[in-house]
């Protein structure tokens, strides 16, 4: 897709408070770019903010609240910055994760009408702000009227005569089959089994069946018609079971499907494998994938911010992806995330007298890698939330229990402290980790280079607790935009580190320190050719003029 430069607006203040001479207090000019490298935040609609009272989140609610995601008014400060939502499922289902659908062309009446979704979408539109919808694809629920029908018509089957598509088409909808198998649910009051791999009331659908490939080619050209700019697909992996090669012809169909109608619509696949695995979706078509191998407790973002892994390594990963990803597809657009609704909450994954520290870090780590970078919401807060899934979905923390706007949270979640407090409590500290993560999302907004460009490794100004790269993404960017090529910085030990920049011909004309971001309140300096870099801090160095 190509890049349209649509508008100039102005940083932030928080980037103006670290930026190299910035005496005049004045901000730069941060390009806005429309295409598919943004800043996406997912929103578990049921947990983030309830508009009428009855503890469950809704779609109005996250409507009120889009001000705290971006307000589209460049002279604010008061919104994180992020360019793009990501809804989970919105659409009917039995339960409270809606990942069961019963109906694709509707709204939960828990979370509204397809009213209340236009209106979020049009005034997510009028702040610049993307909307992409969960798409639950793989299966859908044992109360869908196409599995309803298919169990009907095979419950009264007369005995020893074959299932016949013409009498019911939906029976060619799913999996069924006369024999016992691993996945396989026996169908009440038949002799027949279905597939369901996730869980017995969510019986697996049959994607290689043209009248189910059109059923979703229809399902997005209606939401694509109501302003949705985008899908992100569960559970990619297990469209055919065990078996990579059709599971990518069946994203693929649904891919083409949806650039037919909108060749500016954004897909991103949930593909939960290793790296090695997961690329081979790229050629699907698909624009991206989430990167998992950086995600989680073990992932590189965790090993980096933790001193367990040196920070060339994870600069060196992202170059060696690079080459992996763009083998299968030139035109893909990573995805990196740090945590999502099925993995505990970072605030989880760190102890002692450093672990404030290490959560932002850990943040900024996965802003500072190209792509459409995923935040899953509250990280920003330092919420908390482990073991089972409805403590990973826990109320967004906007103040104190029983505040207007606070849900109530899954039935069965358990009671929990959140160690980092509201973003009542934090968002006048400086030192919170609430405006760490809008000074990282506003240092990624203000250079472009930063989501767009290919990494190229300095080593020899790099070590084992430091590291340094150049983003370059001149091929990317309209030639009007300055700093098409970065150089980044990173510390991740605890001590400051002095670097000559003049010993490796690598950083010449790299002089200008434009930005820098730290955990502590020391931040980076650059005289001459020696750059400081202290614990935990970051910099952004641009050509001099």
């Amino acid at each position: 897709m190509e890049n349209k430069i649509i508008s100039c607006i102005l940083a932030s203040f928080f980037m103006c408070t670290a930026l190299s001479g910035c005496a005049s207090k004045k901000a730069p000019e941060i390009p806005v770019i429309d295409d598919f490298y943004r800043t996406t935040y997912e929103i578990f609609v049921y947990s983030f903010y309830d508009s009428d009272g009855d503890g469950i989140g809704d779609l109005n609610g996250v409507t009120e609240k889009l001000d705290y995601i971006n307000d589209g008014d460049p002279s604010t400060t008061d919104d994180l910055g992020c360019n793009e939502i990501w809804l989970m499922p919105i659409c009917p289902s039995t339960t409270y994760h809606k990942y069961d659908v019963t109906d694709y062309l509707n709204v939960d009446p828990e979370y509204g009408t397809l009213d209340d979704y236009k209106k979020l979408v049009e005034e997510a539109h009028k702040r610049g702000i993307r909307v992409i919808n969960d798409t639950v694809m793989n299966h859908t629920s044992s109360s869908h009227p196409w599995f309803l029908e298919a169990k009907k018509y095979l419950q009264n089957l007369p005995s020893g005569e074959a299932p016949n598509p013409q009498d019911c088409p939906y029976i060619d909808y799913y999996h069924f089959t006369d024999k016992a198998d691993k996945g396989y649910n026996k169908l009440e009051g038949t002799d027949y089994y279905y597939e369901c791999q996730f869980w017995s009331e969510m019986p697996d659908l049959n994607l290689d069946n043209a009248s189910v490939q059109k059923e979703f080619a229809d399902y997005a050209k209606f939401w694509l018609d109501l302003g949705c700019d985008g899908f992100r697909m569960d559970a990619v992996t297990s469209f055919t079971t065990e078996n990579i090669g059709e599971s990518t012809k069946e994203l693929g169909t649904f891919v083409k499907a949806v650039k037919d109608i909108n060749p500016d619509a954004y897909i991103v696949g949930e593909a939960w494998t290793s790296s090695s695995s997961y690329s081979k979706y790229y050629a699907s078509g698909i624009d991206s994938l989430f990167d998992f191998d950086f995600s989680g407790s073990e992932g590189l973002i965790a090993k980096c911010a933790k001193g367990k892994m040196t920070p060339i390594r994870y600069v060196q990963s992202q170059i060696d992806e690079d080459e992996l990803y763009s083998s299968y597809n030139e035109n893909y657009v990573n995805a990196p995330f740090y945590t999502n609704h099925d993995m505990a909450r970072s605030a989880g994954y760190y102890t002692g007298k450093n672990a404030k520290n290490s959560i932002k870090l850990s943040g900024a780590l996965n802003l500072l890698m190209s792509g459409n970078a995923f935040i899953y919401y509250g990280e920003e807060l330092g919420m908390k939330g482990s073991g089972q899934d409805e403590n990973k979905r826990a109320p967004m923390q906007w103040a104190s229990e029983g505040s207007t706007g606070m849900t109530k949270g899954p039935a069965n979640m358990d009671k929990f402290e959140m160690p980092y407090g509201s973003l009542e409590d934090q968002k006048d500290d400086p030192d919170s980790i609430y405006n760490y993560y809008k000074k990282a999302i506003s240092l990624r907004n203000t250079f472009p280079a930063i989501a767009r460009g290919k990494c190229s490794l300095i080593e020899s100004l790099s070590g084992d607790r430091n590291v340094l790269w150049i983003k370059d993404a001149s091929d990317k960017l309209d030639d009007t935009i300055k700093d098409s090529k970065v150089l980044l910085a990173l510390n991740n030990g605890d001590e400051s580190i002095e670097i000559d920049l003049s010993k490796d011909a690598a950083t010449e004309g790299f002089r200008t320190l434009s930005a820098t971001l730290s955990t502590g309140t020391d931040e980076a300096t650059l005289e001459g050719d020696k750059l400081i870099l202290p614990a935990g801090g970051i910099a952004v160095i641009t050509m001099s003029n």
